[in-house]
């Protein structure tokens, strides 16, 4: 059996390719569009997974849409019923999308596939979300959480997926929302909905959680099963076109946060406080699926699972045995989760566990597309480009260790492209952690983005323990955890209070907090990778030649782009970022590049104009 999956027209489409059970290609189409959460139809992404394969659109068997348009149509009038008047500006504004590409989702699939002729299917969003964390997991029986903004109607579910089965038990309904609530502290920070969640979690850490009681009395009615209800007159997204309202702004002391003006305390502590307040309630939600399952195993996907945070506090908490997270869990994953539902859930294909081997099927989720040393060859001749070319695996390893070790920062591309947001190896920009500069130089020289942004660790999944706090693995960058107590300087009585309380926030960055201090964040945390042999060979050799010449098999991991870009794609999106940066070296496969190319970097067709977001 073929079935393509889809997701798109609202953010972050995208289209995965299940053939036989077997996921073979899954891709976003921000990354060859070039357009940061494009939310189009998906064409680029579905010519990659087809041409992967070698199929054209002809010999699909079937084609799944992951939501139901009409039952987010419906929902999008009675919505309106609900609060008229006072919605009628945001119902025209949705309704002239649906009037338009959204109402023709199935003549957009047939314009897009010519000389399809299988079966057309549409999904539940959540549906779509649970399907896309139980069926890649490595768990025969699991509990399945979703959690996200909204979809049709749910916005949370509680689920149980045994073999190739998945019930949804519960679920939450719109417009009460965890994903919403805090998409509305992400508006009123300043940042943007859908795509600066993972801004608010970094800069959590920063402050206090002094507005949380707040929250909790004031905006949200927190269950024990971790279900919620909002106090609605402090919002507007049901029938306005932003998240907060007037009310919510005086219960904060102000209006939102301007995007780019600068950030004061207040920002700090009111996302330290909406952090606390969403881990109390995944803790909660958690709790209950276990009670409802008798499940030991959970499984986790919707946008919300992409809060590291809160997943390495349900970790800790040992409230399962063992936790996967998609790792497309945003709405990108809806592509995959769509097809595998159909594989599994309607077509009723086996699906085979080994227990004992703990190993998923997302392939470490080097799904996308990857370019032979030839074509890289080719591509680099025409455009008279200096390179020099390793022949021998272990010389390479040891020239980039060698570099790294002098605190060079190297773009790094090489085999297939992650699906999802974070850069695991394939397509990221990696450093010395050890260095007390490096988090501000990647920052402000090369990505170009908020210097409080902290950097990821990848470490050797064997060496995990002994730097963090963690007993499990994180190979999607999925999980935060403490650094270790041995690795921390002892502070000053007037370090701690600079770093605790000093209004400006690259003071706080500069005090020395570890001997890893360019992936410690100021909580002494870290959003850890753990890199094993099997799924990412190369990034796990050359962490091991790292260890090798440093004593530390640690690296600084973070996607290879510049804001308000997405990742790159191909070795010319790679080879702009690398001349329009600081960074010291480009590694595409086994090539390496050291000298800037001066017309690329004077060419009108790549120009460092940075989106919002």
């Amino acid at each position: 059996m073929k079935i393509l999956g889809i997701s798109a027209f609202y953010h972050d489409s995208a289209a995965a390719l299940v053939v036989d059970s077997e996921i073979i290609a899954a891709a976003q189409e921000e990354r060859f569009t070039r357009i940061k959460h494009d939310p189009s139809f998906p064409a680029n992404a579905v010519k990659f997974c087809l041409e992967k394969a070698k199929l054209t659109a002809e010999d699909l068997d079937y084609v799944v849409f992951y939501e139901k348009p009409l039952l987010k149509l419906e929902r999008l009038l009675e919505n309106y019923v609900a609060f008229a008047p006072s919605g009628f500006n945001s119902l025209v504004s949705a309704i002239s999308e649906w009037s338009g590409k959204k109402s023709a989702i199935k003549q957009a699939i047939l314009n897009n596939l010519k000389g399809f002729r299988g079966k057309s299917l549409f999904l539940e969003h959540h549906e779509s979300h649970a399907a896309s964390a139980f069926f890649p997991s490595p768990f025969e029986k699991a509990a399945v959480i979703t959690i996200d903004g909204v979809g049709e109607w749910a916005t949370s579910s509680i689920g149980i997926g045994e073999g190739n089965k998945i019930k949804i038990l519960k679920e939450m309904k719109y417009p009460h929302s965890l994903g919403l609530l805090y998409s509305a502290f992400t508006y009123y920070t300043g940042f943007k909905v859908n795509s600066g969640e993972y801004k608010l979690m970094g800069l959590a850490p920063y402050g206090k959680p002094v507005w949380a009681d707040v929250i909790r009395e004031k905006l949200v009615k927190i269950y024990d099963d971790g279900s919620i209800q909002l106090d609605l007159s402090y919002f507007n997204y049901c029938q306005g076109l932003t998240m907060t309202g007037k009310k919510f702004d005086d219960l904060f002391g102000g209006p939102p946060r301007k995007p780019e003006s600068h950030i004061t305390a207040r920002e700090m502590d009111i996302a330290a406080s909406i952090q606390v307040v969403t881990e109390e309630i995944m803790q909660k939600m958690a709790r209950y699926a276990k009670e409802i399952t008798g499940c030991d195993r959970l499984c986790l996907a919707g946008g919300v699972a992409l809060n590291c945070s809160s997943n390495g506090k349900l970790q800790k908490e040992k409230i399962f045995k063992d936790i996967w997270v998609q790792p497309a869990s945003g709405d990108a994953g809806g592509a995959l989760g769509s097809a595998l539902f159909v594989n599994y859930q309607l077509l009723e294909e086996k699906r085979v566990i080994d227990p004992a081997l703990r190993k998923d099927f997302q392939k470490g989720s080097f799904l996308g597309n990857s370019y032979t040393t030839e074509e890289i060859r080719e591509y680099l001749e025409q455009k008279q480009i200096n390179f020099r070319q390793f022949s021998d695996r272990s010389n390479l390893m040891d020239y980039l260790s060698g570099e790294l070790k002098q605190g060079k920062v190297i773009g790094l591309f090489q085999g297939r492209m992650e699906y999802g947001p974070r850069a695991l190896g394939g397509r990221s920009i990696i450093g010395n952690p050890m260095l007390q500069d490096m988090q501000t130089r990647i920052n402000l020289k090369i990505k170009f983005r908020e210097s409080f942004r902290p950097f990821a660790p990848a470490v050797l999944a064997e060496d995990a323990a002994e730097y963090f706090d963690f007993d499990a693995e994180s190979p999607y960058m999925l999980m935060v955890a403490p650094v270790n107590q041995k690795y921390l300087f002892q502070l000053s009585p007037e370090e701690q209070e600079t770093l605790k309380n000093h209004p400006d926030l690259l003071k706080r960055l500069n005090i020395p907090r570890s001997k890893l201090q360019a992936i410690t964040h100021i909580d002494n945390s870290a959003r850890l990778q753990t890199v094993d042999k099997e799924r990412n060979p190369f990034f796990y050799d050359l962490l091991r030649t790292f260890k090798s010449k440093t004593g530390c098999p640690v690296l600084v991991n973070t996607s290879f782009n510049i804001r308000g870009e997405p990742i790159v794609c191909s070795p010319e999106d790679a080879l702009n970022c690398f001349c329009h940066t600081d960074m010291d070296l480009l590694v595409l496969e086994n090539i390496v590049i050291t000298e800037k190319n001066r017309q690329i970097q004077d060419s009108e067709s790549y120009k460092k104009t940075f989106v919002l977001d």
